[in-house]
């Protein structure tokens, strides 16, 4: 193949030769000759007359492109940690919090990636490492758990409406159809050759909301801590597994028909009946514990990821009458007292409601029940 042989050029005659070139064009040209003569280690105002830089610099419009991309605010991402039975809801919520971002904040997109598990499992999930923006757990105790690791400041109860609750229940009884083992009160779950199934309080915070609703039936109505004792342990003598939480225990009782009774939130049973199973019945047992779900932002993570004004925008949301609805929708009890007036038929009053805050808040309920050799692990190793 033949080549070409030119003579080499000097700079000068580079230079010489692009000038002519540039003053013969549009001025809008002139960037793409600065920098090609800056490359060259010369500046374009050394070739360039003063009127015709003056008029680059007032004529040149900004580029419509780059416009457009300063004005679309860039993604979001948010990681949303909650317990099992909570997923329902928030596939209706997030939603409807995505679009009213978008549409108050200039098109910008928020993904929010949901996990769900029980609540004593995510909160050691988080501890040790998955970077939740947002928790909503199933009992205060577990917020406070990753407030002391150090990742949520101290206060959180007091950032958001209802001490950051967004959410109640109450434990539910449920049984086979008919009810044939006559299951109506926390005493009857004593009887001999009655199988109970509830999850395990070591990792689920339903299963502790069921365990205090069966020591609060006994201590909240006037019997000792000795009996209190004594029935929580027969009816643990009852159980023969511990689902991991609320959610699996649902499926032992109503997907593998182990069981005659099952002990679980409120809402998981209404949500049960709304997807269409069958062959059971609920009791709502009139001496009741209030089952209260809290929600914060884990603040170390929403700083660390920049979320921290979205995050906090979506917990507010959840606050709100269409977040409430939907959550009402799925059986949880509302904590707005106007949502809660529209669903009220489809929750059954309570006589006797007690709080955890009668057994001395979570703080004292985790030493004295669930830490390792406490009164739960003494009561199910000696059933």
């Amino acid at each position: 193949m033949n080549h070409l042989s030119l003579p080499p050029l000097s700079l000068g005659q580079v230079v010489s030769g692009y000038l002519s070139k540039v003053q013969s064009t549009m001025v809008d040209t002139l960037p793409q000759a600065s920098a090609v003569l800056l490359a060259a280690g010369i500046g374009l105002s050394t070739l360039l007359p003063a009127p015709a830089l003056a008029k680059t610099t007032q004529s040149a419009p900004p580029r419509q492109d780059q416009e457009l991309l300063s004005q679309k605010p860039a993604t979001v991402e948010l990681t949303l940690v909650s317990y099992a039975v909570t997923k329902a809801a928030y596939d209706k919520i997030i939603p409807l919090f995505v679009e009213q971002w978008k549409r108050e904040h200039n098109g910008q997109e928020v993904v929010i990636n949901g996990s769900y598990a029980g609540s004593g499992t995510q909160t050691r999930a988080v501890i040790d490492g998955l970077e939740a923006d947002i928790v909503g757990l199933a009992l205060s105790g577990d917020v406070n758990k990753i407030q002391e690791a150090g990742l949520i400041d101290p206060g959180w109860e007091k950032e958001y409406t209802n001490n950051s609750i967004i959410t109640n229940s109450v434990v539910a009884f449920v049984t086979r159809e008919g009810n044939p083992k006559g299951i109506r009160t926390w005493s009857d779950l004593t009887k001999p050759g009655v199988e109970v199934i509830t999850a395990n309080p070591k990792t689920s915070g339903g299963a502790r909301w069921n365990f205090l609703g069966l020591w609060g039936s006994v201590t909240r109505t006037g019997g000792t801590e000795d009996q209190a004792r004594t029935l929580v342990q027969k009816v643990y003598g009852n159980t023969q597994v511990l689902p991991k939480d609320a959610r699996e225990s649902s499926d032992v009782f109503f997907t593998r028909g182990q069981g005659d009774v099952l002990l679980n939130y409120e809402n998981e049973v209404i949500l049960a009946a709304q997807q269409g199973q069958k062959g059971f019945f609920s009791i709502i047992p009139p001496v009741n514990i209030k089952i209260e779900g809290p929600v914060a932002v884990v603040d170390k993570n929403v700083d660390k990821h920049n979320t921290r004004a979205v995050a906090e925008a979506f917990v507010k949301f959840l606050f709100t009458p269409a977040a409430q609805r939907e959550f009402a929708k799925v059986g949880f009890r509302p904590t707005d007292p106007n949502v809660a007036k529209e669903f009220a038929s489809q929750f059954p009053p309570v006589s006797q409601l007690y709080t955890v805050a009668e057994f001395g808040g979570w703080t004292s309920v985790g030493l004295k029940f669930f830490s390792d050799g406490a009164l739960f692990d003494q009561i199910y190793s000696g059933r």
